[in-house]
C-alpha cells in the first residue's frame, strides 16, 4: 500500500505549504534536496526569500496580488536561488485554501525542474543562430568584390546607426524615468481616490475585504514606483534628487513622530529634538529618511521597548538618531545592510524590494551627509550626520 507520508516527501516535484503570513510551514524533502539544504531550514522563511531579484519583483507586483484575486496560479516560471547561489528554474502551480468567510488559511505550491525545458530553448535558439551564420558565411564566400565593397559600406552605416540607437537608448531611459514619476503615479492615485469613493459606499464584506486588498496593493505599488524611481535616477548617477531650502527640522520631526505614533498606538516612542536653528535641507527627504528608519526600530526592536529618536546639533553637523532596544544586527548583515534589493531578515510583516535603507544612505549623500548604524547586545542606533550648510535662528 503506497506511504503516503513518503509520496509527500520523495515526490519526483517539490511542495511547499504556506501559512496565510507568507510563511513556509511544511515543505518536502524534494524540494530541499534540490536547494541543497536541509527541509527545516526552509520552514520560517518566506517564498519570497528564495527567489531571486527579478522574481522578487515579479512576486510583489504579479504574484502575490493575482493568487489573493483568483486563489490559484499555472505554470509561471521563476528561478530560487539555493544557499551557495546556485539558481534552479522551475515551473510553479499555486492554490489557496480559504475559510466559509473568505480568509485564507494556507497556500500549496507544487514546484517541477525546468532546467531541461530551458535549456532545450536556448538550443533551439543556438541552432537557429548557427543556422543563420552559416548561411550568412556561405554568402560571403560567394560575394563579388563590388558586394563586398557594399558590405564595408553597410557595416559603416550599421555603426552610425549604433550611435543613434545608443542616443535612442538614452532617450528611452529618461522616458522611463519620466513613466515612472508620472505616467504611473498619476492615474495610480486616480485608483487610489476612486477606491476610496468606493470605500465610503455600503458594501458587501468580500466587496469591502477586495477594496481593502486593492487599497493596500495600490499603496504597496506606489512606494515601489517610488523607490524604482529612486534607484533608476541612482543608478544613472543623478543621486536622490532634493530641494535643500531653510527647514525648522524640529517640526518635520515631530510630525514623521506623530505620525508613526499614530500608526503604532501600543508602542513607546520617545523623542529629544534639541534642533533650535533652522537647517538648509530637502524637510520631505529628511522625513522620509527618519519614517523609514523609526518604521525599522518598530518593526525590528523589542516590542515592550521605547524606541528613541533624538536630534542634536553636533561639531559643524547635526546628528539624528533613531534607535531600538533588542536584538543585535550581525556583522555579516552590517555589512550589506545599505545595498540595494538586500533584506535583513525573512520577517513576513516586512514586505518591499529592500530599498528602504539603501535609498535613506542616498538621501544623507545627497545631502552631503552619511548613514551610520551601531549595533550591540544593548541597542541598535543609526546616525544620520548631516552638515548644517546654512543655518539661522528660528523665529519665535
Amino acid at each position: 500500500m503506497e506511504d503516503l507520508e513518503d509520496l509527500y516527501e520523495n515526490a519526483p516535484c517539490g511542495y511547499l505549504s504556506l501559512a496565510a503570513d507568507g510563511v513556509i510551514v511544511k515543505a518536502n524533502r524534494t524540494l530541499a534536496g534540490w536547494l541543497g539544504m536541509p527541509s527545516f531550514d526552509l520552514l520560517g522563511k518566506r517564498f519570497y526569500d528564495l527567489l531571486n531579484v527579478p522574481g522578487k519583483i515579479f512576486y510583489e507586483t504579479h504574484f502575490a496580488p493575482l493568487l489573493r484575486m483568483q486563489g490559484h496560479f499555472n505554470e509561471v516560471a521563476l528561478d530560487l536561488v539555493g544557499p551557495d547561489g546556485r539558481k534552479l528554474p522551475v515551473l510553479a502551480n499555486a492554490a489557496e485554501r480559504r475559510s466559509s468567510d473568505g480568509g485564507v488559511q494556507f497556500t500549496r505550491i507544487t514546484l517541477f525542474q525546468a532546467a531541461d525545458r530551458r535549456r532545450y530553448e536556448r538550443d533551439l535558439v543556438d541552432a537557429k543562430n548557427a543556422a543563420d551564420r552559416a548561411r550568412r558565411e556561405l554568402g560571403e564566400l560567394n560575394r563579388t568584390l563590388e558586394e563586398r565593397v557594399d558590405a564595408a559600406i553597410a557595416e559603416r552605416l550599421q555603426l552610425e546607426q549604433g550611435l543613434l540607437a545608443e542616443k535612442e537608448v538614452a532617450r528611452l531611459r529618461e522616458q522611463f524615468v519620466a513613466i515612472l514619476g508620472h505616467d504611473l503615479r498619476n492615474p495610480l492615485a486616480s485608483i487610489a481616490g476612486g477606491l476610496n469613493i468606493l470605500s465610503r459606499e455600503p458594501q458587501s464584506d468580500k466587496a469591502r475585504r477586495v477594496l481593502t486588498m486593492m487599497s493596500q496593493s495600490a499603496e504597496r505599488m506606489s512606494g515601489l514606483i517610488q523607490d524604482m524611481l529612486d534607484l533608476a535616477r541612482c543608478r544613472a548617477g543623478q543621486g536622490i534628487a532634493i530641494d535643500p531650502k531653510p527647514t525648522d527640522l524640529r517640526i518635520v520631526l515631530e510630525q514623521v513622530v506623530q505620525e508613526l505614533q499614530t500608526a503604532h498606538p501600543g508602542r513607546d516612542i520617545q523623542s529629544s529634538l534639541d534642533i533650535a536653528e533652522e537647517v538648509n535641507c530637502d524637510g520631505g527627504r529628511v522625513a522620509q529618511l527618519v519614517s523609514n528608519l523609526l518604521g525599522n526600530a518598530l518593526a525590528h526592536g523589542a516590542p515592550n521597548r521605547p524606541v528613541k529618536i533624538v536630534a542634536a546639533p553636533g561639531v559643524n553637523e547635526v546628528v539624528i538618531t533613531v534607535a531600538n532596544e533588542g536584538k543585535p544586527i550581525p556583522e555579516h548583515v552590517k555589512n550589506h545592510l545599505f545595498e540595494p534589493f538586500f533584506r535583513a531578515t525573512s520577517s513576513a510583516e516586512k514586505q518591499g524590494l529592500g530599498l528602504g535603507l539603501f535609498i535613506c544612505s542616498e538621501i544623507a549623500r545627497s545631502h552631503g551627509g552619511r548613514l551610520e548604524v551601531h549595533s550591540d547586545t544593548k541597542q541598535t542606533a543609526f546616525l544620520f550626520r548631516m552638515p548644517p550648510s546654512a543655518v539661522k535662528p528660528v523665529a519665535s
